[in-house]
């Protein structure tokens, strides 16, 4: 599977400033495959690691972080001659291995000619803050599922791909061409972007195959859970985790601790769903209270929604079956359009910023999200079903008029700009940040 992000390793391998690198994002994200395949592809060697299942690795970090002395017993235990810049040095699951996230200081400040990329789930939830985090040395990159490009690419599809990421108008695709990518995108809703799940598809063709691997994957994912600093969080993070099908099922999906559990409190459990954020599971989504900057001045930190990093994973953990795909539309409306959302969402957070939500209670309004792009706040609202009436979206234009440049809309309503109202097709998503600029361009916004 080509993943974007191997451009922007490209792009790490030959900057001059260059640090080592850590990859962050869930399990079974592919932070492994990626890495893998960057270093085939780009190195004369590739020279891998896992703190995981070779954990006596370790002790080579311990004695001391001298550079030189840990390449020397690495050429020894790997059997392979790490050279300066030919070889490609992988530590994968690195928020097991504290002592090695530290010595990629001494890396950066004495051997920076030796290439490191390091793979790991969370940094917050390791044992790292008994130790001393090399702050400045070193460069980040989000890996997340496969976008609904990659996806298309995956599968074959290159022709779509190409055609969405070579679209340079603001006037409707062409009905055949719309209605491939429609059932694509019901594909993808089923599927997700997680590689395992598709590599199954891919391999038997198979829906029912699909759904036993995402089945696998969450149990993985509770296994996971176990693994934290303390057994004792676990009912709860698991408990949490469990709710969120219920959660987005609302007509308003802010986060409610007493679906998690009857009577459950913030303060029971907020340790338990922040542990579920630093492990990139959940994405929080923070309510905001007006379209100015700085964005966070105006967050609520008291309301928020969550969302699951794989809108397949969701479709599975909602119990909704591979085989809805057939029924017409009914995965972009199930459970109040939460898959849609979600779907929108993942798209979002690889082009922009983390979004915010908007909502005012008397009358009820909610504007899904909220994007910032340079000094400009835009409102984004989904619409899974045939109502495309964008009440909240309208209240919102009139509440904060003198702030608003462009709304955003995302729907199966073909692409289109209607004054400042942009009707994104909901298989664009991925271009979003692109086809805004387009937006502006034709507006005439600065």
């Amino acid at each position: 599977m080509k993943r974007d992000l191997i451009s922007k390793l490209i792009d790490w391998k030959d900057s001059n400033l260059r640090k080592p690198l850590i990859l962050l994002g869930a399990r079974q994200f592919g932070k492994t495959y990626l890495l893998k395949d960057f270093g085939k592809s780009n190195y004369q060697n590739t020279a891998y690691i896992s703190f995981e299942s070779n954990q006596e690795y370790l002790e080579i970090f311990k004695r001391d972080k001298n550079p030189n002395r840990i390449i020397k017993e690495l050429s020894y235990l790997l059997k392979l001659k790490i050279e300066p810049q030919k070889t490609l040095i992988i530590f994968d699951d690195v928020q097991k291995a504290p002592d090695v996230i530290c010595s990629l200081k001494y890396f950066c400040e004495d051997a920076n000619e030796y290439h490191i990329a390091c793979a790991a789930t969370s940094l917050e939830n390791s044992s790292l803050q008994h130790k001393v985090f090399p702050v400045g040395k070193v460069n980040f990159l989000d890996v997340y599922p496969l976008t609904f490009s990659e996806f298309l690419g995956a599968i074959g599809e290159n022709f779509l791909q190409a055609y969405l990421h070579d679209y340079d108008t603001l006037e409707p695709v062409s009905t055949p061409t719309y209605n491939d990518l429609v059932d694509k995108l019901k594909l993808y809703l089923t599927i997700g972007g997680m590689p395992k799940a598709l590599n199954a598809y891919l391999k038997d063709d198979d829906l029912g195959t699909v759904d036993d691997v995402l089945s696998g994957i969450i149990n993985d994912y509770y296994l996971n859970f176990l693994q934290g600093p303390s057994i004792k969080p676990y009912p709860k993070i698991k408990a949490i985790f469990d709710s969120l099908p219920t959660q987005l099922s609302k007509e308003n999906k802010k986060f409610l601790f007493n679906l998690v559990k009857v009577g459950a409190r913030a303060r029971e459990y907020e340790d338990a769903l922040q542990w579920l954020v630093n492990a990139r599971v959940f994405y929080k989504i923070y309510r905001n209270k007006a379209p100015k900057l700085p964005v966070s001045a105006y967050d609520d930190l008291s309301a928020f929604k969550m969302y699951l990093v794989d809108v397949g994973m969701l479709r599975r953990l909602s119990k909704l079956s591979a085989y809805a795909i057939s029924e017409g539309n009914r995965l972009f409306s199930e459970f109040k359009g939460a898959l849609t959302e979600n779907f929108v969402l993942e798209q979002l957070v690889t082009q922009f910023e983390m979004p915010r939500y908007w909502s005012v209670l008397n009358p009820p309004h909610e504007v899904d999200f909220l994007i910032q792009k340079d000094n400009d706040i835009i409102p984004i609202e989904v619409k899974s079903d045939a109502n495309i009436r964008s009440r909240s979206l309208q209240k919102y234009q009139e509440l904060f008029k003198d702030d608003i440049k462009l709304r955003v809309r995302f729907s199966l309503e073909n692409l289109k700009l209607d004054g400042n109202l942009l009707n994104i097709p909901l298989f664009m998503a991925n271009e979003a940040s692109r086809l805004i600029e387009m937006a502006y361009k034709q507006l005439g916004i600065k």
